[in-house]
């Protein structure tokens, strides 16, 4: 069934005079729970933390509090739970008390499922492409758990602009909403996050575009030559140096775009320099795609050669530890790239890293640029394994974490 706008708010009880009706009872209810009736005290007094908290958020965040309020008598409402006075536009027969108490738990539910998903979405996200694992559903994230059944589906429920989705939405469009954002290819894991600012900010960006990147047509075709480039390097290293060690990065060729990505971004953001500091894990494929390294040089490497004439004596070290530099251009925006050499103790790579932007940094300052202007120019790019991240001390001493057990 349809509604149109007009007959949507003649039946609603969470729009008109009735969402701020609730909104202020729950206010008054907080601040002196003696001053809502005896019968709405008792409903809130029910409410477990999270659906506390979710009604809390009809209000709006602190920053940014809604500013509809019940209105006539000052704005005060009266111990029976009645507002003073009906605004113009209210519906002519006022819903009951019964009916305004089930409409809020509809929106306590809802609020309370989608805050279930950005918690433990991540826990349904399709991140197994051959379809191997079998994944079960999580109780949590099943309208059921709430206390909706299939009937519910099409019911229209207020959700104050939750999920971008308006005042009011169908169960089916926040469930649809919820699953594309936090249950799609990506996974996405924040709610830990303490900072609100932090969180408030990754939120807004994964919601508003259900955590799926538009790209134009120009960036798709940049994106695919260069995951093309990776591939076939990849593939001709295979044919030509069977059994050679190389440390390839076949499976993660996306690594390419990412890195290519994060430079254009900072260098229209001002930043200037970026050192790169990388395990042995797709070296060779990012000094040739991303760091411009010829691919004579690296093949010329395989062969047991210098890279160039003029190293005839070498350096003593294997082709997968050796840096280079180079400058790239990003619509107009040039960045010097360099990528630190690397020993054989993978992580050792990170302090000598964030030693040499801190080192760049301060070498621009002294030439006149304030301190925060120059950090801002040179920035430190770190690639880890998956399992040295916890593995190795360095990974914590470089970060100046301290009072780790264990360590």
């Amino acid at each position: 069934m349809t509604y149109s706008a007009r007959e949507f708010e003649a039946s609603s009880y969470l729009t008109g005079a009735n969402a701020p009706f609730i909104i202020d009872l729950y206010e008054r209810y907080l601040a002196d729970p003696r001053s809502v009736a005896d019968d709405w005290r008792e409903f809130f007094d029910d409410l477990d933390d999270s659906a506390q908290a979710a009604l809390a958020d009809l209000s709006g965040p602190d920053w940014a509090p809604r500013a509809t309020r019940v209105v006539g008598n000052g704005g005060v409402i009266g111990n029976d739970g009645a507002a003073a006075a009906r605004p113009a536009g209210a519906p002519a027969t006022p819903a009951s008390d019964d009916d305004i108490r089930e409409a809020t738990r509809d929106s306590i539910r809802a609020l309370i499922l989608i805050r279930s998903y950005r918690v433990r979405g991540h826990l349904l996200a399709q991140l197994d492409p051959l379809g191997i694992e079998q994944r079960e559903d999580h109780p949590e994230l099943d309208y059921e758990t709430y206390g909706f059944t299939p009937r519910d589906l099409d019911r229209r429920i207020f959700i104050s602009n939750y999920l971008g989705l308006g005042e009011t939405a169908t169960l089916r469009e926040i469930v649809a909403r919820c699953k594309a954002t936090y249950a799609g290819t990506i996974g996405v894991e924040f709610m830990h996050i303490q900072d609100p600012d932090q969180k408030t900010w990754l939120q807004a960006r994964i919601e508003a575009i259900e955590n799926r990147t538009e790209f134009t047509t120009m960036g798709k075709k940049a994106i695919l030559g260069s995951l093309v480039q990776a591939e076939i390097f990849q593939r001709f290293l295979d044919r030509k140096y069977t059994g050679t060690k190389r440390f390839g990065l076949d499976g993660s060729e996306a690594t390419v775009p990412a890195l290519e990505q994060i430079i254009k971004r900072g260098g229209q953001l001002g930043v200037e320099e970026i050192i790169v500091g990388m395990p042995h894990r797709g070296r060779l494929n990012v000094l040739a795609n991303m760091m411009g390294k010829p691919y004579q040089a690296i093949f010329s490497e395989f062969q047991g050669n210098a890279a160039n004439p003029e190293y005839v004596q070498g350096s003593g070290d294997v082709k997968y530890h050796l840096g280079t530099s180079s400058d790239r251009d990003f619509d107009g925006n040039p960045v010097h790239l360099s990528l630190t050499a690397n020993p054989s103790h993978l992580e050792a790579v990170n302090p000598v890293v964030a030693g040499k932007v801190r080192a760049k940094q301060t070498q621009r300052a002294a030439k006149g640029a304030n301190m925060r202007s120059a950090r801002r120019q040179v920035m430190g790019l770190l690639l880890h394994g998956d399992a040295a991240f916890s593995g190795q001390g360095v990974v914590a001493e470089t970060l100046d974490l301290a009072d780790l057990n264990g360590y």
